[in-house]
């Protein structure tokens, strides 16, 4: 069952649109149990794949960045730069994955009823060298 609302949607659609502004390129929805997106430059050539999580609370508080392994794992898969960002209430927090250290730890959030994967095998990244920042305009 998915539990993403509007919000959330038009969040992660914010986020996107600000990651692929910073070089010009585009991007395509995927599969809901797949990683969120394709991302192409501006010759429409794919160049890698994104996950974009939501983190609702400003760039300064997000620490420590957290994503499910699942997702990481999916996107290493992928063998194409993959990249993963957090949607926050100012801006972007984004990096590529084997370029970031963290610490992997059983989490999640609060359980929900009807839900399978509130609590699972999570990374939790502190601020470090490999994390970039772009602020919504």
């Amino acid at each position: 069952m998915t539990f993403e609302t509007e919000e959330d949607l038009r969040r992660e659609r914010k986020a996107i649109d600000t990651f692929v502004k910073t070089f010009g390129g585009s991007y395509q929805k995927l599969d809901p149990l797949d990683v969120d997106y394709k991302i192409f430059d501006k010759d429409k050539k794919l160049i890698a794949y994104a996950e974009v999580k939501g983190r609702i609370r400003p760039m300064r508080d997000a620490y420590p960045l957290p994503i499910a392994i699942r997702k990481l794992v999916k996107l290493a898969d992928k063998s194409l730069n993959p990249v993963v960002s957090w949607a926050c209430e100012d801006g972007i927090i984004y990096g590529r994955p084997e370029k970031l250290r963290g610490e992997i730890k059983y989490g999640g959030r609060k359980i929900r009823e009807d839900s399978y994967d509130d609590q699972e095998l999570m990374a939790y990244y502190e601020k470090q060298k490999g994390l970039k920042y772009v602020r919504f305009v």
